[in-house]
């Protein structure tokens, strides 16, 4: 069984700063492309930034320069720091990790549960 935990989210106001942490456990036997997604209401999840295995990092253009992904490999963990935070930041945000178990064949993506970042004043 594969878990992904999320936390960091909460309110903050316009130009403040948060740091999402996303921690993967369980039966792992190699993490690939780990990702961190948004979901505002009534719009369709989005992809705000990946950080894949050839250590290679792609953002959506609506945070680009203004958040950072970055991953510990030895703790299984992906981070997001979101500086410069807008209104429209406003979000459940979802960690996805494509993940080999131990024993497997393949990868498979797993989400964590999700949590709220509010940019509000």
């Amino acid at each position: 069984q594969v878990q992904l935990v999320e936390s960091g989210g909460g309110l903050v106001q316009p130009g403040g700063s948060l740091r999402l942490s996303c921690a993967a456990s369980g039966s792992i036997f190699r993490i690939g492309t780990m990702a961190w997604y948004r979901q505002a209401p009534g719009n369709q999840r989005e992809l705000v930034a990946a950080f894949t295995m050839a250590r290679r990092t792609n953002y959506a253009d609506s945070v680009k320069g203004r958040f950072t992904i970055s991953r510990d490999n030895a703790k299984n963990t992906v981070y997001l720091q979101m500086n410069s935070l807008k209104p429209e930041d406003t979000a459940v945000y979802y960690c996805n990790a494509d993940i080999w178990v131990s024993g497997g064949t393949a990868y498979y993506g797993y989400w964590g549960q999700g949590t709220q970042v509010t940019v509000s004043s």
